[in-house]
């Protein structure tokens, strides 16, 4: 199976972004560039979970919705929302109005302000599973990994919610902790080379 198609400059990208417009800049310009920064680290565990059951897509059109509606995922002012908050986000239409994961990412942040005293941050936490390269699968043929099933059991363990194997693993996919671009697909080149002069947080 091919798994480039030819972008609008005409050079090879993975097959997935032309699913949709806005595809595009997010495959060329993050998924699978390496991040230290706990902030996005955070929103995007968030946004996976929030995307059980639904398409990437869905939750893409509406990430500048859910930022406005997450305190653009400060992990320490979500801390503070309680149950009004949620009943406010219920009737929130731009973000997906789920009592569960919206109740997940309270939960999360609590946790993870947790794991920041133990661990000096989430980036120092997550890195540490960084998989081996012997341990990579072909590029876009598995939707799990021994390590995002570890990085899940451990989470659930710190009781996170919403973090299965799959959903992590699509986190380690657009979060660089894998470079998952198709071996065709023109960035997968730069996302290598970002991984290479990534300095891994200690």
């Amino acid at each position: 199976m091919n798994t480039t198609i030819p972008g609008p400059d005409g050079r090879p990208r993975c097959r997935w972004c032309a699913a949709a417009p806005e595809f595009l800049a997010y495959h060329d310009a993050e998924w699978g560039f390496p991040v230290d920064d706990d902030r996005r680290l955070f929103e995007k565990l968030c946004l996976e979970g929030f995307q059980s059951g639904l398409s990437w897509r869905t939750i893409l059109a509406k990430r500048e919705n859910f930022r406005a509606a997450f305190q653009g995922f400060d992990f320490g002012r979500i801390v503070r929302f309680g149950e009004p908050d949620i009943e406010r986000l219920m009737k929130n239409n731009g973000i997906v109005r789920h009592r569960g994961k919206i109740a997940s990412v309270i939960n999360n942040a609590k946790r993870a302000r947790e794991l920041v005293k133990l661990e000096g941050s989430l980036a120092a936490y997550f890195w540490r599973f960084e998989p081996k390269p012997e341990e990579l699968a072909e590029p876009q043929t598995v939707s799990t990994s021994p390590a995002s099933v570890a990085l899940s059991k451990d989470l659930k363990k710190r009781g996170w919610s919403f973090v299965g194997p799959t959903t992590v693993y699509a986190f380690m996919q657009a979060m660089g902790l894998v470079n998952d671009h198709a071996r065709g697909c023109i960035v997968r080149r730069q996302a290598s080379d970002a991984r290479a002069a990534f300095r891994r947080p200690a």
